[in-house]
């Protein structure tokens, strides 16, 4: 099996070691682990793409590439000009220095990979590692991720018409809990939720030594759960999240009442 992976912390982010580690198990021996990773990190740039300036791409080492852009840029790179010849059979996303569920699943650049790998055709799972109180002293904070990450991945590979849906494809949004791996009960396949008084991101402005205003982006309490039978709060209990996914925005219940409206 070839696979590709990619992150969105960046081509020196301790969770793309932990994907490689991953993806070399799912790959076996005779298999073949291909990394096209930002250069730099794109943390919330969702599914942004490089469309109005060109991408610098860079070989670091053999199936080692760095590219100046998204993680989408990352996926057509290499599905265009790294791997041209020799497609993927998978791409792997992750693993995330924080968890991409709920509300979270809307701004992250991992996620964005995995969709632009499933609008390419390709089977894609994006990869996250939740963190808490649980986890964020640990030594590894990756626990969770490095010891259960492969086992899931297979879970999903052997599901039924895993990734056949048409016209869009399937792709998959994992989370691991913050707990030790010891501690992880299980996996879950859950819908995406929102966490209860999620408000998306915001802004606090600071006034820099010249004068001038600056705007940072702030976010919100993660550890909130997000709903019955849903990705954070499964998470926040200890469970590994499986979500399905497509990259259909379409709000398919309130189609048959616009169209009376409508039409």
């Amino acid at each position: 099996m070839r696979i590709l992976i990619t992150n969105d912390d960046g081509i020196n982010a301790p969770g793309l070691e932990v994907l490689h580690d991953i993806a070399t198990d799912i790959a076996g021996d005779s298999g073949e682990v291909w990394t096209v990773a930002p250069a730099f990190e794109q943390s919330g740039v969702g599914h942004c793409i490089s469309y109005v300036h060109p991408t610098m791409i860079a070989e670091l080492a053999p199936r080692r590439f760095a590219a100046e852009g998204s993680p989408a840029d990352c996926v057509i790179a290499a599905m265009h000009d790294v791997l041209k010849d020799n497609p993927p059979d998978l791409i792997l996303s992750g693993v995330n220095r924080g968890n991409n569920s709920a509300e979270n699943t809307l701004y992250s650049g991992t996620i964005g990979a995995a969709i632009e790998g499933a609008i390419q055709g390709i089977p894609a799972i994006a990869l996250s590692q939740y963190y808490g109180p649980g986890n964020i002293n640990l030594k590894d904070q990756f626990d969770a991720a490095r010891s259960h990450g492969a086992a899931t991945i297979r879970k999903i590979l052997g599901a039924p018409d895993a990734f056949t849906s048409r016209p869009y494809k399937i792709f998959y949004n994992v989370n691991f809990p913050a707990f030790p791996a010891s501690e992880v009960k299980g996996i879950r396949a859950v819908a995406q939720g929102f966490r209860d008084g999620g408000t998306g991101m915001g802004m606090r402005a600071d006034i820099a030594p010249n004068g001038r205003k600056f705007l940072w982006i702030t976010g919100s309490p993660q550890n909130v759960p997000s709903g019955a039978d849903t990705d954070a709060t499964v998470n926040l209990d200890g469970y590994i999240s499986i979500t399905p996914m497509r990259a259909d925005l379409t709000a398919h219940d309130r189609l048959a009442d616009l169209r009376a409206a409508v039409e």
